[in-house]
């Protein structure tokens, strides 16, 4: 995997030491972290950030297309580092889990005449079926 500073660059992005920091974490994760989240990790390795470099050095890099911003719950938004079409399946443990895009088809869709769909996304709620047993 490339490392931050070369990623950031190749989005215009200044890799200050802040910014690369967050980029350590919220490049390479397989969580969907709220921005609370990040600055908790990311907090830990590097103590003098703030709340507001981390909220804004997230808001830059979903500018830049590094990031997806997903409003997958009410008064919620988590940050994807994979920017690539795919779906979401909202577990009610709180996990987010990524669904390939060819795992999922949407019918009909050439039926909302008058809109021109430029992206989409299903986001689908549940629970694993060995928790729901045990429960």
């Amino acid at each position: 995997m490339r490392d931050s500073v070369t990623i950031l660059q190749e989005h215009g992005i200044q890799p200050s030491a802040q910014r690369v920091a967050v980029a350590d974490y919220v490049l390479k994760t397989v969580e969907h972290p709220s921005a609370d989240l990040v600055w908790t990790r990311v907090k830990a390795r590097v103590p003098y950030i703030s709340r507001a470099t981390v909220y804004n050095t997230l808001n830059l890099f979903v500018e830049k297309g590094l990031l997806r911003a997903l409003a997958l719950a009410e008064d919620s938004v988590v940050f994807d580092p994979n920017v690539d079409r795919h779906h979401h399946l909202v577990d009610e443990s709180g996990a987010i889990h990524d669904i390939p895009w060819d795992k999922v088809q949407v019918c009909n869709i050439e039926t909302l005449k008058g809109f021109e769909i430029h992206d989409y996304q299903v986001v689908m709620r549940g629970v694993r079926k060995s928790a729901r047993r045990k429960s």
